[in-house]
């Protein structure tokens, strides 16, 4: 398996409109443009504990395509490790995107983003699962190489 190619987007050129999304209550308003570094499911324990669900759709841009348009006052961050600065609505409670500085990049949960046409193209983290998924994307034991990861796969 080719790790550098797991994360790309899928062969579908997306394209540069730019997609509208919001907190639960739609105090916070943010807008993602261009294309995604890359579009996914995440199974690690923190990544399930912070959204409260088995897995987390994610979709990871750089910086500069993620644009908070309303509400930014009302953004809250809690970081458990450096690695992740977790935002949220400070009215609502809704969570809203992760930014990962040490990739360069910002996780905007997919659900945050309704109208974004969301294709996953790996599961990472897949050795913490607790919900087996068998849809024949490749599945990573936790990340790339090149963003620190072993880069192994594990079977579906």
């Amino acid at each position: 398996m080719e790790a550098a190619n797991d994360l790309r987007p899928t062969d579908r050129k997306l394209s540069a409109t730019a997609y509208k999304g919001s907190c639960f209550c739609g105090a916070v308003q943010l807008t993602v443009s261009g294309e995604p570094a890359a579009m996914g499911y995440c199974h690690c324990e923190s990544c399930r504990s912070w959204s409260a669900a088995p897995v987390n759709a994610f979709t990871l841009w750089k910086p500069e395509a993620v644009q908070v348009t309303r509400g930014a006052d009302k953004i809250g961050t809690y970081n458990k490790t450096p690695k992740s600065y977790r935002k949220w609505c400070q009215t609502c409670g809704g969570h809203l995107f992760t930014e990962h500085p040490h990739w360069g990049l910002v996780d905007v949960y997919a659900a945050v983003i309704p109208d974004f046409p969301y294709h996953a193209g790996v599961h990472v983290n897949y050795q913490e699962t607790t919900l087996r998924i068998r849809d024949g994307l490749p599945k990573m034991k936790d990340v790339p190489k090149e963003m620190g990861g072993s880069g192994v796969g594990v079977a579906e």
